[in-house]
């Protein structure tokens, strides 16, 4: 699996990226492209998908990074849902079209069961009508095949750091899907929301936003849930593609 970008980006800065490029901060900071060293607190991943040398070149690759551990496979959406809640790893690359159960129900009954994991799709599928619904059901990012193995190894460090990776593409599909009127939502958010959903558009983390506000992480979660109770939004995906639409921020 190889594919497009994979730092992070905002959705409003993303459109200024090319499809190989990241499309928003990576996670942890290396220097000199130098690997972060391994540790106890490895970042662990399972790979979901239906090629068995798709995985195999993953798995290749990712080994070699150290500071992540493949601690799985699975060739379809329910195999992935049962690996992923026995293993209870920290990232799962999951393919979109699998036989039986594919990637996209496989989302929705990970959520279902409560799994903390974040869900990178790793695919060759391109159309809107596969994009939206995976992001909707809880995906925490989508990026291509074509990526390149570091920047794929980026985006697994920066998903697992919170942060919501969107290529121009994605961030582009999403909006024109988001056609609910500005009128009649926000105007209840208090200064410190706004900020705080400010800090979401650029894609941050709750641990950046509360160091750049001064405030604890906690609190950074309370804001975060009342911005999506007053925004009628189910992720901070949606929350911060209403604040690009909306003017929210810079």
């Amino acid at each position: 699996m190889a594919d497009r970008t994979a730092g992070q980006r905002t959705p409003r800065e993303a459109g200024a990226r090319g499809r190989g490029e990241p499309s928003h901060p990576a996670g942890p900071d290396t220097e000199d492209g130098q690997v972060p060293a391994a540790g106890a607190d490895a970042i662990r991943v399972l790979l979901v998908d239906d090629h068995q040398v798709v995985r195999r070149g993953l798995r290749t690759f990712l080994e070699v990074q150290g500071d992540i551990e493949v601690v799985g496979e699975a060739a379809d959406g329910d195999e992935g849902v049962a690996r992923a809640l026995e293993l209870r790893p920290d990232v799962i690359l999951m393919d979109v079209r699998m036989p039986g159960t594919d990637g996209i129900e496989a989302l929705r009954l990970l959520r279902e069961a409560g799994s903390p994991a974040r869900v990178l799709i790793v695919t060759s599928f391109t159309e809107q009508r596969t994009v939206v619904p995976a992001l909707r059901a809880g995906a925490a990012g989508y990026v291509y095949k074509d990526i390149d193995p570091v920047a794929l190894a980026d985006a697994i460090r920066s998903v697992r750091a919170g942060h919501v990776l969107l290529q121009p593409e994605v961030a582009g599909a999403l909006l024109s899907q988001d056609q609910t009127p500005a009128g009649g939502r926000g105007g209840g958010l208090t200064e410190r929301e706004r900020e705080v959903l400010a800090l979401i558009a650029d894609g941050r983390s709750n641990r950046e936003i509360a160091r750049a506000l001064v405030l604890s992480e906690k609190t950074v979660k309370t804001h975060v849930s009342n911005i999506l109770m007053k925004l009628d939004v189910a992720d901070r995906t949606q929350a911060a593609l209403w604040a690009v639409r909306n003017g929210v921020g810079g």
